[in-house]
């Protein structure tokens, strides 16, 4: 089934499209690879293991695949496009003594997953961290390969 089909069967809408908080672009095309900058997901601040049980982290992370979904469809005109999820990074925001920052970076994977199917599985790091920028409990970054029609 073509993404965008799957995206209104499972009944997601893609969020406004986020600008960049500073220097940079929200995606780089380079060849048939698409670059997504970090997102993350307003409403869900703090530090997992204090503020955050994993299931909402886990939301905060599914929230930020479709942050990265807005980018894509931006930069390439349709999800259709995406040949393959390449490579799927996650930072969560957490205590010292949190350990579980791929079941929180599970939500994004999941989502990509449901929409792409088996080309929505990818390569993953999923990193614990003090603290993200503004303050997000969870930032996602991605690298999609895509195809070249209806591409940007």
């Amino acid at each position: 089934m073509a993404a965008e089909d799957r995206l209104r069967e499972l009944g997601l809408e893609l969020p406004a499209l986020r600008q960049p908080a500073g220097s940079y672009v929200g995606w780089v095309r380079s060849g048939d690879l698409l670059f997504l900058s970090g997102q993350g997901a307003d409403g869900f601040t703090g530090r997992v293991g204090a503020d955050l049980s994993v299931e909402d982290a886990r939301a905060a992370a599914r929230a930020c695949a479709l942050n990265l979904l807005a980018q894509a469809r931006d930069a390439i005109g349709s999800l259709d496009c995406v040949a393959r999820v390449v490579k799927v990074l996650g930072f969560v925001a957490c205590t010292e003594d949190f350990t579980d920052a791929p079941a929180v970076i599970d939500g994004a994977s999941d989502l990509l997953g449901e929409l792409f199917g088996e080309r929505g599985r990818h390569a993953r790091s999923a990193i614990g961290v003090q603290a993200l920028p503004r303050g997000f409990a969870v930032e996602v970054e991605m690298v999609l390969e895509v195809g070249r029609a209806g591409g940007r």
